[in-house]
């Protein structure tokens, strides 16, 4: 077996450290590698042997390279900032919750069918086709619709009839 660390250690090393990218990771692949290549040396045939220890390298390294997103510990900064971008403070809850019934009540001034188109595209946030589908209306008849009440809604706001 020493023959073979020997002879094949600069190889299997090689391997890991190209598949891996680590030179920690690499060494402690091609330790492995040949640890077990020791527990299998009983099955082994004692032919092929570099491309044997090639194989088992190939392998330790694909394995090693699935488990690696198990082994991330995420940094201080990582968590709290992953935190954060799932996180609506209370204040930024009762903005969109008072600009969405600003929205509304701006919507319910138009006069139908805008004002339900309007209340369906601006306030419930469903697309055009969506819209179409759930009132069985032309998909072209729709986007008009808004078009226009959308045209409504920006000449309200500039003359400040928003409450």
């Amino acid at each position: 077996m020493e023959y073979l660390i020997d002879a094949y250690q600069n190889l299997i090393y090689s391997i890991c450290f190209k598949s891996v990218g680590n030179p920690f990771d690499a060494e402690d692949l091609t330790q492995e590698v040949f640890l077990s290549a020791y527990k299998k040396l009983n099955a082994f045939d004692k032919t092929y042997e570099k491309a044997w220890l090639c194989k088992i390298a190939t392998n330790k390294c694909l394995d090693h390279l699935k488990n690696a997103g198990r082994r991330i510990i995420p940094t201080e900064n990582t968590y709290f900032t992953d935190m954060q971008a799932n996180y609506d403070s209370p204040e930024d809850t009762y903005l969109k919750t008072e600009w969405k019934q600003q929205v509304l009540s701006l919507c319910k001034t138009l006069k139908e069918p805008y004002a339900d188109i309007a209340k369906q595209h601006f306030y419930q946030e469903l697309s055009a086709g969506e819209i179409a589908h759930q009132t069985g209306k032309n998909l072209k008849t729709v986007q008009t619709q808004i078009y226009r009440a959308k045209a409504m809604l920006k000449k309200s706001l500039e003359r400040g009839e928003m409450t």
